[in-house]
Parts: C-alpha cells; sequence; structure tokens
C-alpha cells in the first residue's frame, strides 16, 4: 500500500508524472482549491471530477494563497495536513501546491487534459480554460452538494449556523 505522502510532489515532479500518464495513453483530470477543512461536497465533487478521466490530480492553495482568498483565520488546517488529507483519498492520484492567486501557471505546466471546477463557475471563465482548450482538452463543470461548505461548518461550529 503506498503512503498518503507518496501522491504530494513538486510541481515539476507532478508535471513528469502527468507527461507520463498521457504518453501512456490516460487522461488526466485536473482541479484545484484550498479544500481547507474536508466535507462530503468535497468528496462527492473530487469522486466526480475523477471519473471524468483516468487520473485525477490537485492543485492545493499554499496557505499564503488561502489566507489571501478567505481571510486572516485561515486556513483552519495547514497546507501539509490538507495535502496529506486530499492525498489519502482512493481517487486522487497526485496532489501540488501553488502560491499564485490563481492555478493559471501550475496549469500551464501540467497541461492537463480535463479541466475542472463546480458548476458555481462559468466554464468561459475558468482560469486556464484557454490553455487546455489550446492543447484539445476540455473543461467542465460538476454540480456541488447543496448545503456543504468550509464556512458553512465554521459557522456551524461557531454556533452562528446560517
Amino acid at each position: 500500500m503506498k503512503k498518503t505522502a507518496d501522491k504530494i510532489f513538486s510541481q515539476e515532479e507532478l508535471a513528469n508524472k502527468v507527461k507520463y500518464w498521457q504518453n501512456e495513453g490516460l487522461k488526466v483530470v485536473f482541479s484545484n482549491g484550498c479544500f481547507d477543512i474536508l466535507h462530503l461536497g468535497h468528496i462527492d465533487y473530487l469522486e466526480k471530477a475523477r471519473f471524468k478521466g483516468d487520473k485525477l490530480v490537485i492543485g492545493l492553495n499554499a496557505d499564503s494563497s488561502v489566507k489571501e482568498i478567505k481571510g486572516e483565520n485561515r486556513p483552519i488546517n495547514n497546507e501539509f495536513a490538507r495535502a496529506r488529507m486530499l492525498s489519502a483519498l482512493e481517487f486522487v492520484d497526485g496532489v501540488t501546491l501553488f502560491s499564485e492567486d490563481t492555478p493559471l501557471r501550475l496549469i500551464e505546466l501540467l497541461v492537463p487534459n480535463i479541466l475542472v471546477k463546480g458548476s458555481d463557475y462559468l466554464a468561459e471563465n475558468i482560469v486556464g480554460a484557454k490553455v487546455v482548450l489550446k492543447n484539445g482538452g476540455t473543461v467542465e463543470t460538476i454540480d456541488l452538494v447543496d448545503g456543504f461548505s468550509t464556512t458553512n461548518l465554521i459557522n456551524k461550529i461557531k454556533g452562528n449556523e446560517i
């Protein structure tokens, strides 16, 4: 059995893995996010993403970018913990961190076959869509599970249920 840490890669290592898989004829799916407190919404979304291709890789926002996006009190779990939790999922094949505001540079490096985000995004507005489409790939959205978000969970824990 593989250790969960064996699925966490530097960006360059993951780019080499993606190229290897693609050379083997496999379709690589890419998604990204903060995944601060793993919940059913994340599991459902990532599992559906994986079934769109043969391998699923995740660009995980580093702590600095989560703080930038979500505010000073986030992330709840640090990047190492979040990467380990994601890599423990059977349907996740690789995780790498990025610290930029968007995953564009990472998508340009990996050039996945399929780019996936939640249906709260319009396909044409998804960061990296042009790169993937230009290289013959597809951009898809996945319906999210209603009522599940990290913000909702945090509010519920604080007793400020929405």
